[in-house]
């Protein structure tokens, strides 16, 4: 099988998708990026126009926790981090077997890492619109291309999977270490505030432009050590879905999957009692709850899409998930809520103000489907 993910020294370009595929990642990649794309405002408006509980409960899922805790809508961006790295040992471990040298891969993977922290930048400042001194560096995308790069190349040059995991280890404690012990100057140590936190410190001390929070940004530069976990997470998973040893049905990766990821939501909140969930620093505990349910949903999807082949039901998420980059950036240049009004609006003002308020949540969305379905069509993806 083939992963959607890629690695290409090319810049994002339109071409041709893969032929194999791991459904399932492409369905899930889908799932995830439909919340990013819109899809919670149905929850919202929902709660907003008829007070329904069970909307509000939803709608508050939807949010993300202000400082420590975890909510659904908090495990949407580690979710597409960890689907990067379950796409690696497809992506990179089928070009090592085919003789590709570990460095001509390296030099993919990095050109790759870089290009995507560049769009991340030129996605949040536009092109020469600001001074430097206006600029935000940390973004999204530079997340996923500087996380998922650093766990690329583990994989590549420590290939056996005990000193992987030792990486993991070490790369949660070693953070965990440094928030709690290293101190900040006017606050101390192990101050895990919005002013005080290490990871705030180092950022406001290195990154130029501004932070997100003016003191801290939730994807700033310190806190992308331990969000190489979350990439490291989806290749033990990649690992495991791609491999022909011991545990090679599928059922058998399935129940794996499972076990793994209760494990990882056993610890993850236990250490959370001590160094809390918090995904604005992107905490130790953060990255194994995350993680935890990340891989509960990869192992549901698989089981249904790969296992059970029912998949058809899958194809709207499909069509979202082999577009993922061009979806979460394609906002910026096309009026999606213009097209929407234009197609949508004079049918929906039939309608009461509650179903015209989600009409309109679901026109946009259709929108933006049908862009992507008519990219699908033509076999145009976009690839970083």
């Amino acid at each position: 099988m083939q992963s959607t993910s890629t690695a290409t020294t090319e810049p994002a370009v339109a071409q041709p998708a893969p032929v194999r595929r791991l459904m399932s990642l492409d369905a899930l990649r889908g799932f995830d990026m439909f919340w990013i794309a819109g899809g919670e405002e149905i929850f919202h408006v929902l709660a907003k126009t008829t007070g329904w509980a069970w909307a509000a409960v939803l709608a508050e899922q939807f949010t993300h926790v202000e400082w420590d805790g975890f909510r659904a809508y908090d495990c949407i961006f580690p979710l597409f981090l960890f689907m990067a790295g379950v796409s690696t040992p497809f992506a990179v471990g089928s070009r090592l077997e085919r003789g590709v040298s570990k460095s001509e891969l390296a030099r993919k993977v990095i050109t790759r890492g870089l290009l995507l922290v560049l769009l991340g930048i030129i996605y949040n400042n536009g092109l020469f619109t600001k001074p430097i001194s206006d600029m935000r560096f940390g973004s999204v995308l530079g997340r996923i291309g500087l996380a998922g790069m650093f766990a690329q190349l583990i994989y590549l040059y420590f290939p056996n999977p005990k000193a992987q995991y030792i990486w993991f280890g070490g790369l949660l404690l070693g953070y965990w270490a440094m928030m709690k012990l290293i101190p900040v100057p006017g606050c101390g140590a192990g101050v895990l505030t919005l002013d005080c936190s290490l990871a705030g410190y180092v950022d406001r001390s290195i990154l130029p432009g501004r932070l997100y929070l003016k003191v801290h940004d939730p994807e700033g530069l310190f806190s992308t050590i331990p969000a190489i976990g979350t990439a490291l997470l989806g290749i033990f998973s990649g690992q495991l879905l791609r491999s022909q040893g011991p545990v090679a049905q599928p059922h058998q990766k399935t129940l794996w999957l499972g076990l793994g990821g209760v494990a990882c939501l056993i610890l993850g909140y236990s250490w959370g009692l001590i160094f809390p969930v918090n995904k604005n620093l992107w905490t130790s505990s953060f990255v194994l709850v995350a993680g935890g349910w990340s891989v509960l949903m990869l192992a549901l999807f698989y089981w249904i899409i790969d296992v059970k082949k029912v998949g058809g039901w899958a194809f709207f998420f499909t069509v979202i998930g082999m577009n993922s980059i061009l979806i979460y950036i394609a906002g910026e240049f096309i009026d999606f809520e213009y097209a929407a009004k234009f197609f949508f609006e004079g049918i929906l003002s039939f309608f009461s103000e509650p179903v015209r308020a989600v009409g309109s949540v679901l026109a946009f969305l259709a929108v933006k489907w049908a862009f992507l379905y008519f990219m699908y069509i033509k076999k145009v993806f976009l690839r970083v």
